[in-house]
């Protein structure tokens, strides 16, 4: 039972709380529990590899323990900070826990004046769709925990787990041999085996255990949260008197939505029947994302990289009416860079060449250059990750 309050207070509770720092700065109408939870898993992983990555190359012995209690602190003090931004607002009738609506929908008759639109409102085709949704998650992630993949990879990056948990040391132990070992380039960076093992640690279940059962259960509802966002974005809801200007006045008295509505839920199953038949060579991300699903290289493709698609969206979705971009979602972009690179020492190279790409191509659409600028200012974190590894790669070669 303590174990498993532990895992509800480190992955959800601690999460949520550090999301309502970030969500305190993007608009109301972008806000709801998905964004703050995302948010605050992206500013926690941040978080880690600026505590955790130092104590691996500069801490020797106990190296573990020196990440896990700076990390725990810095944690909970953002916990507490975003539990007083949000009582702050609550006091002065600002905007705190929003449910954020979609930006066109302020029809009252189908939601709760919050936003949110509520399953007994919903026609019945639109609730037989979010049933077979749910259906599918859920048997997706009894498939992850009851049937569990064990692949080579698992007698690295699962035993360096296992290492930082019972030997209280990252990357200095060699985990095919058991004996010590120097510094590692290519994996030595990439951290996410050791967050790993602090949830291992501070709930007291084994690393092997955390990894296979308890990650696809966070992650793999994490991933379809993201993909939730970006149809939200894709399939924006129009309100009544949207309608009634397009001329359809009698039909949005009836329908009170516009069909766009309905295909979000399609969208989410689309994307379900896509990772589910998806297996069509070990190589795929669908593959990686449902039997490696607790490995870096699972979550960059799975999880980092469609959150930079969602951002973008976000960022320049063009809506005209809102004149000020949002400080909150510039915030996440960087986050979600350095979340790559405690994934994944290659996957910070491939993320910054999908932000030039995306950055040159927003900067001809927005006909200003600055656009490259600002985007370019989120991967200062990149390009310091970069100068570390090539130092340790040219130190290396030199012997």
């Amino acid at each position: 039972m303590l174990s498993v309050i532990s895992l509800i207070f480190w992955l959800l509770i601690i999460p949520f709380c550090i999301g309502l720092v970030p969500a305190n700065f993007i608009s109301p109408y972008k806000r709801n529990p998905g964004v703050v939870i995302l948010a605050g898993y992206f500013c926690m992983w941040a978080v880690f590899e600026v505590v955790t990555i130092p104590a691996v190359l500069f801490v020797k012995y106990h190296n573990f323990s020196v990440a896990a209690d700076c990390f725990t602190v810095i944690s909970i003090l953002c916990a507490i900070a975003g539990l007083l931004v949000w009582y702050r607002n609550t006091k002065n009738d600002r905007p705190g826990l929003v449910f954020g609506a979609d930006r066109n929908t302020n029809d009252r008759s189908v939601t709760n004046g919050k936003g949110i639109l509520l399953f007994r409102n919903m026609t019945w085709p639109e609730r037989i769709e979010w049933l077979l949704f749910a259906a599918l998650i859920g048997f997706q992630l009894y498939k992850a925990v009851a049937y569990a993949s064990f692949d080579g990879d698992d007698a690295y990056y699962v035993v360096e787990s296992l290492l930082a948990q019972q030997a209280d040391v990252m990357y200095r132990i060699l985990p095919y041999t058991g004996r010590p070992t120097d510094l590692d380039v290519r994996h030595v960076l990439a951290v996410f085996p050791m967050w790993v093992a602090f949830v291992s640690v501070k709930s007291g279940i084994h690393a092997t255990i955390v990894s296979h059962v308890v990650m696809p259960v966070v992650l793999i509802p994490l991933t379809y949260l993201v993909y939730f966002e970006i149809g939200r974005i894709l399939f924006p809801v129009s309100s009544v008197e949207e309608q009634k200007e397009d001329g359809k006045k009698e039909e949005g008295k009836k329908k009170g939505l516009s069909g766009q509505r309905e295909n979000l839920p399609i969208f989410m199953i689309l994307m379900c029947l896509f990772q589910i038949f998806g297996n069509v060579s070990i190589y795929t991300n669908e593959t990686f994302f449902l039997t490696r699903t607790w490995q870096g290289k699972a979550v960059t493709g799975s999880l980092v990289i469609p959150a930079f698609l969602w951002l973008f969206l976000w960022i320049y979705d063009g809506v005209k009416k809102e004149k000020k971009t949002d400080a909150g979602l510039w915030l996440l972009l960087v986050c979600i860079n350095m979340t790559a690179g405690i994934c994944s020492s290659i996957a910070v190279f491939i993320v910054s060449i999908l932000i030039a790409v995306t950055a040159f191509c927003l900067m001809l659409v927005e006909k200003d250059f600055k656009v490259l600028l600002k985007i370019g200012a989120t991967c200062i974190p990149n390009v310091i990750y970069m100068g570390i590894y090539v130092i340790m790669a040219y130190s290396y070669l030199l012997g």
